[in-house]
């Protein structure tokens, strides 16, 4: 549990002069933590957690034991300290504190603003979980939050956006979080074998093998959430169903999670004809960059074409992602932002 804090008009006499901000801080916020490996894990290695909430508020932070003093505006140290005690939370719970997690709490506290006093313990995680028999999968931005939101609500969903934003992770997800709960008998992954600019020739062995280099991002997402023995067992009865695009022609998926990822690289006729295999009892996931689009030149992505035509359409929900969604590394999001700024060839589809 961690201890009130407690506020002084200057940073601690022990602050290390190249982490000092320019000119004295309004405030100053003492926190203290009883546990001392979950505020060891808060810290995070080489003390890389407060480094990145120093840089996301524009606070400084320092760590000493199991106190934690946060020197800044009252306001920054304020959304600090939040962000510090619901890492904690997570922490204490057992859970491991990476990057991302830390980026997520940072905007949480951020979209809840500082009109009310947040306690990590009683008040409701402002963002959506999935929760898996291995660990819970928390949203870490509002977007990720709409989209685990309209997964839970409609049977098609559409998770459009740049790389790094979780659209493949939280997919699996919640196609795990069915299958786990016996919503659904099976899971189905499928996604276009489309090479990213490159010609790799014919590659041997079965289809499950032929296919695997293409759903790599699939299966890491299913071995990160699941026990990999389930997994394993799950492959090999046909639980979970490795379905190339081209081989979906003629079925009706019922009782199904179905994704299909890297959708931006589909035809018109692919898309069309995977859309339709929707059965009884099934929920369908779709998700594509469209900037990414790796379709012959002039070739249109069925994915946009998708997109315009089926929205509005009652059952069917669009979330949009951005590069302020990026989750992965820092420099991910800055990458995207670089790239979104080129002007576009036009041969390549945008939604």
């Amino acid at each position: 549990m961690a201890k009130s804090a407690s506020e002084s008009p200057s940073l601690a006499p022990g602050r290390k002069p190249d982490r000092d901000i320019a000119g004295s801080p309004e405030t100053q916020v003492v926190v203290a933590f009883d546990d001392n490996r979950a505020a060891s894990a808060l810290v995070g290695p080489y003390g890389q957690n407060l480094a990145l909430v120093e840089r996301r508020l524009g606070v400084v932070v320092d760590s000493r034991g199991n106190h934690i003093t946060i020197g800044g505006s009252r306001d920054a140290c304020d959304a600090a300290r939040r962000v510090l005690e619901a890492l904690y939370e997570q922490a204490i719970r057992g859970s491991d504190l990476a990057q991302g997690d830390v980026e997520g709490a940072i905007r949480a506290v951020i979209a809840q603003g500082s009109l009310f006093d947040f306690d990590p313990k009683l008040a409701k995680p402002s963002f959506e979980e999935i929760n898996l028999r291995k660990r819970p999968v928390r949203a870490r931005t509002a977007a990720q939050d709409s989209y685990i939101r309209a997964l839970k609500r409609n049977e098609l969903v559409f998770g459009i956006g740049p790389a790094g934003t979780g659209k493949t992770w939280l997919a699996v997800a919640h196609a795990a979080q069915l299958f786990e709960r016996k919503e659904v008998d099976r899971i189905i992954l499928s996604r276009p074998a489309v090479e990213a600019g490159e010609r790799l020739g014919f590659l041997p062995g079965d289809m499950r093998e032929k296919v695997d280099p293409y759903l790599r991002p699939i299966y890491d997402a299913l071995y990160d959430l699941m026990d990999a023995r389930i997994v394993e067992r799950a492959l090999q009865s046909g639980e979970i169903e490795i379905a190339p695009l081209a081989f979906m022609r003629g079925r009706t998926l019922t009782n199904a999670a179905i994704i299909l990822d890297e959708a931006q690289n589909t035809t018109s006729m692919q898309m069309k004809m995977f859309l339709t295999r929707l059965g009884e009892n099934s929920r369908m996931i779709v998700t594509g960059d469209p900037s990414q689009v790796d379709l012959p030149n002039g070739q249109p992505s069925g994915l946009a074409e998708a997109a315009k035509l089926l929205d509005g359409v009652e059952g069917i929900a669009q979330v949009r992602f951005t590069a302020e969604d990026v989750i992965r590394h820092e420099l991910v999001a800055r990458i995207v932002a670089a790239y979104e700024g080129l002007p576009r060839r036009p041969s390549e589809s945008r939604i």
